[in-house]
C-alpha cells in the first residue's frame, strides 16, 4: 500500500491522532494545521486523497476545497464538529467525497478512507480503460479525440473512426470493402476509392514520424502494425 493521505487538521491531538492511525494501516502520511500550508504541501506531496476539517485558522476548508488544482483525481472526506445540514452539503458542493462529525470513531474513519480510495482506482481504471496506445499514437474513446505523440490531431469524424478501429485491432487485416461497410455503412453508395482517400489524408496528419503505422497489404487492405515502436514512444 503507498497510497498517500493529507491530513488538515489545527488540533494536533486529533491530527496525531489520526496520522499515527492511518501509518499503522501502512499510508503515507502528511500532516499539517492551516490552510495555506496545506496548499504549499499539496505540490510536493501530491497525495491521493485528504482528511480536511473544515474550521482552519486563516483559510477555511471550504476555501481549500475551492482552490483544490485537481480535484478529478484526488479524494476528500471533510471532517468537522458543524451538524448543519447546509454545511454538509456546501462542502459536498465543493467537491468533497464525504463528511465526517466530530467526535468521531477512528475504525469509521479508516473504513470510509478505505472505501473512498477504492473509488478512486475503479475511476481511474475506467479512464484507462477508455484509452487505447499504439507506438505513440493515442485514443480516447469517449472523448473521441486521438493524439501522435504529445499532438492532437485535427481528424473529421470519418477519419477518428478508421484510426480508432485500426488502432484498436493491431495487425488485423481489413479489406477496403470490409472498412467500407464498417466505417460508412453498407448503405453508403461511393466506392472503396473512399477508404483510400482517408488512408492517406491520416497518413499525412499522422506525420513522417507515424508513417509505419498504417500498412498497405497489397491485394487486401490496410492494417495497424502492432509493436514496432514500444521501445521508442
Amino acid at each position: 500500500m503507498n497510497e498517500r493521505i493529507m491530513v488538515v487538521e489545527d488540533e494536533q491531538k486529533i491530527a496525531d491522532a489520526i496520522t499515527y492511525a492511518l501509518r499503522r494501516e501502512g499510508y503515507l502520511v502528511e500532516a499539517v494545521y492551516n490552510g495555506a500550508d496545506a496548499l504549499e504541501k499539496l505540490k510536493q506531496f501530491s497525495p491521493n486523497a485528504i482528511i480536511l476539517d473544515v474550521m482552519l485558522p486563516g483559510m477555511d476548508g471550504y476555501e481549500i476545497l475551492k482552490r483544490l488544482p485537481d480535484k478529478g483525481s484526488l479524494g476528500v472526506i471533510m471532517l468537522t464538529a458543524k451538524e448543519d445540514i447546509v454545511n454538509k452539503i456546501l462542502g459536498l458542493e465543493l467537491g468533497a467525497d464525504d463528511y465526517i462529525i466530530k467526535p468521531f470513531d477512528m475504525r469509521e474513519l479508516l473504513a470510509r478512507l478505505r472505501s473512498l480510495l477504492r473509488r478512486l482506482q475503479a475511476a481511474g481504471e475506467k479512464q484507462a480503460d477508455d484509452r487505447i496506445k499504439l507506438n505513440g499514437v493515442e485514443i480516447h474513446l469517449s472523448k473521441r479525440t486521438a493524439y501522435a505523440g504529445d499532438r492532437l490531431l485535427e481528424l473529421t469524424p470519418k477519419e477518428y473512426d478508421l484510426l480508432a478501429l485500426l488502432v484498436s485491432n493491431p495487425d488485423r487485416a481489413y479489406s477496403r470493402e470490409q472498412l467500407l461497410d464498417l466505417i460508412w455503412g453498407m448503405e453508403y453508395v461511393g466506392g472503396t476509392r473512399t477508404v483510400d482517400i482517408h488512408i492517406q489524408r491520416l497518413r499525412k496528419k499522422l506525420g513522417s514520424e507515424f508513417n509505419e503505422l498504417i500498412q498497405t497489404l497489397h491485394g487486401v487492405g490496410y492494417k495497424a502494425l502492432g509493436g514496432y515502436g514500444e521501445n521508442k514512444y
